[in-house]
This record gives structure tokens, C-alpha cells and sequence, in this order.
């Protein structure tokens, strides 16, 4: 496999965790948000990925010899029910006193976050290894 091919793979991977963290950040900012009614209440995003292996069959690459990347196939929204909780003194309360607050997990998504700035920094660290390769090799060259 090429260097090159390292790069893109890598870049394709920064990429994809990037989507990961931007969803993570707009959980955690609608994490607090409330709403009247469960179809108005702000739903978890998570993203999907999925290899392009399908885009390297189709460009006549040999898979068995040939390293793919990763890419965003969508962004689902969980199902998981909204969380009810009975305000009925508040603005937004329903008529039977219930109010509606997202099915984010804090926790959950700051560890997710933490996962995926993680994975994002290790490319970053693939990519400066592999430019550092090839700038070597190409010093090789100057003999």
C-alpha cells in the first residue's frame, strides 16, 4: 500500500470523526432543551458509518490488496422515548402538566466525544507519520 493511500485513508477517517463530534456537540447543546409535546422534542443524533469498499469494488481495485477508507452513510436519530416529567407550573407544560425533555445520555455523549476526539487526534498522528515517511524516502533519493 502507498503512503498516499495511508493519507487518504486517514483523511477519510478525520473526516467521518469530525460528523462525529458535530453530532455529539448538538446533543449536548439541545441536552437541556423542553418542549410541549413528544413529535417537538429534540431526538439523539447519531452518525453511521460504513466502509468504501463498495466505491473500491467499483473502481476495479483488488480488495484483498487494496486498503479502503470510511464514510458517513447517514445520520439516524435514536428512538428512545422522550423523558416526561410533570411541571405542571411551567410555560411549556402540556394540558396534563407534563413537559418533555430529549432522550440525550450526558454521560454517554461525553464519552462518545472523548472517543472520537481520540480517534481523530491517532489520524492526525497516522498522517504526520506517513508524510514523515515519505519525505524520508524522498531523501533517499537525493543519495
Amino acid at each position: 500500500m502507498s503512503l498516499f493511500k495511508v493519507m487518504d485513508i486517514a483523511g477519510s477517517a478525520m473526516s467521518a470523526q469530525s460528523v462525529r463530534l458535530n453530532t455529539v456537540a448538538s446533543n449536548l447543546a439541545n441536552a437541556d432543551s423542553i418542549s410541549s409535546s413528544v413529535n417537538q422534542t429534540y431526538k439523539a443524533r447519531k452518525p453511521v458509518f460504513a466502509t468504501m469498499l463498495e466505491d473500491a469494488k467499483s473502481a476495479n481495485f483488488s480488495t484483498m490488496n487494496s486498503a479502503v477508507g470510511v464514510k458517513v452513510a447517514g445520520i439516524t436519530e435514536s428512538t428512545a422515548p422522550a423523558l416526561m416529567e410533570y411541571s405542571p407550573n411551567h410555560p411549556l407544560a402540556d394540558e396534563k402538566g407534563y413537559i418533555y425533555r430529549p432522550n440525550v445520555n450526558v454521560v454517554e455523549e461525553m464519552a462518545d466525544m472523548m472517543s472520537a476526539s481520540r480517534s481523530y487526534q491517532t489520524n492526525v498522528q497516522i498522517a504526520d507519520v506517513a508524510k514523515t515517511l515519505l519525505s524520508q524516502t524522498l531523501r533517499l533519493g537525493k543519495g
